[in-house]
């Protein structure tokens, strides 16, 4: 069973150790922080994707000489031609959906990883989640996740650095170190503040419950400041749904996982959050919505839509860091591609080599990364998918080290286990 994490008067519940229930509360929007010295003022936010992003479809290599062709119905023109892809670099170009972040791409705060993936070559979203997850090279392979460990190299005491942002923590983030877990407000009543400040009074010589409830109502405070300061307008409620699981599969219709569209909400909150003095130093956000095998789309359709709201999720979240956004990096993962050539349906079926994203102030960006592998029958994995040249957690083990000092030694043998071979990528984040 996967360990609770305490999230304290949230969503009428205060989750105790894992163990105790305390129901009647209704502090939506608060966050359990405590107050001391962050041992760091740079920031890391992880976005993942569940469902298997189309990488082809994300970035299109239009200059490839077998692109067109393989992709057919789904592939996109040159720059300047109908359908066609916004040019990055004469080679690749940007799906239109994501134009929001062509400011982030010329201010060389964008960077595009390109035929990445994780060490899973099979086609499960529920192991291709949990291995992008737990960071081993198997499904299953630790009970915590790679961000829990390497939460646990910067010594930060009884602070929790660590912030998901849904009703549960997914399992990149479940483990030994404490974190906390943040949703919008709104979708259930609050207590009233006299309400709660009886409660605290009742319950103040426990020694469980009187110090969570303390914490918790110190953190509403935060969280209500917060949220109210120079928002123009920004509304944390609207009845947004939020994951429930470590590694929800996103395939399909899910109430309770957040789909791309909705984003930008709760993102924008969680930068806001973020950026305070007092607040979490990570954060991990998901979105579904991104297993397109049928009527997947090109310029309009369910793939167009969910990576619109990808690129307002990502520009609000730097709306709502502020000044802070020069000392973060932002990462984007899904768990595999799609297959390169379209199916029977208008989709894409299970792959293997995808793209991943690096964005914020301390991204050396404005380029492509990428091994190209090609497109040729003969170049495709298992002759059908982006053959993968990238390990992903080169790339991750690059960006925590420059934000958190985190020696190789440590990325490799406990962030990452066993993954020595894989070297931190050079030249991703700036000096």
């Amino acid at each position: 069973m996967k360990p609770m994490i305490p999230v304290p008067l949230t969503r009428r519940r205060l989750l105790i150790g894992g163990a105790i229930v305390f129901a009647g509360l209704a502090m939506p929007g608060s966050i359990r922080l405590a107050f001391a010295d962050a041992p760091t003022e740079r920031r890391f936010v992880l976005i993942i994707l569940r469902g298997a992003l189309d990488g082809l479809a994300a970035v299109p290599p239009y200059a490839d000489p077998d692109y067109a062709s393989l992709r057919g119905a789904l592939a996109f023109g040159k720059p300047g031609e109908q359908a066609g892809a916004l040019d990055l670099d004469g080679r690749f170009g940007l799906n239109p959906a994501l134009a929001p972040l062509l400011p982030m791409w010329q201010a060389r705060e964008l960077t595009v990883l390109h035929a990445a993936a994780t060490p899973y070559r099979d086609r499960s979203h529920f192991d291709g989640q949990n291995l992008l997850e737990n960071g081993t090279r198997r499904p299953n392979g630790a009970p915590d996740g790679w961000l829990n460990r390497a939460l646990a190299t910067l010594g930060n005491g009884d602070r929790r650095l660590g912030l998901a942002v849904g009703e549960v923590v997914p399992l990149v983030l479940t483990g030994g170190t404490p974190v906390a877990s943040w949703e919008p407000a709104g979708l259930l009543p609050e207590a009233s503040p006299d309400f709660l400040a009886q409660l605290a009074s009742l319950y103040r010589t426990d020694p469980l419950l009187g110090p969570a409830l303390s914490n918790g109502i110190d953190a509403q405070r935060l969280s209500d400041e917060v949220m109210s300061s120079g928002t123009d307008g920004l509304a944390m409620g609207g009845g947004m749904a939020v994951a429930t699981t470590a590694a929800d599969p996103g395939n399909g219709p899910n109430p309770k996982l957040r789909p791309a569209n909705l984003m930008a909400q709760a993102a924008e909150g969680a930068g806001k959050l973020l950026a305070d003095a007092r607040g979490p130093r990570i954060a991990v956000l998901e979105a579904g919505g991104w297993d397109t095998h049928a009527n997947q789309g090109l310029m309009t359709g369910r793939l167009a839509t969910a990576l619109g709201g990808l690129a307002d999720g990502m520009v609000a979240l730097k709306r709502g860091l502020g000044t802070a956004w020069s000392e973060t990096v932002v990462v984007v993962v899904t768990e595999f591609g799609r297959t390169a050539a379209p199916n029977g349906t208008g989709g894409t079926d299970h792959g293997t080599g995808t793209v991943a994203l690096l964005a914020g102030g301390r991204v050396a960006g404005g380029r492509v990364i990428t091994a190209w592998p090609g497109l040729s029958p003969d170049k495709l994995y298992q002759g059908r998918d982006l053959a993968p040249t990238l390990d992903l957690r080169g790339p991750l083990k690059a960006a925590l080290a420059a934000q958190f000092d985190i020696d190789e030694a440590t990325l490799s043998q406990r962030v990452f286990p066993d993954s020595a071979a894989v070297e931190p990528k050079d030249g991703l984040i700036a000096s």
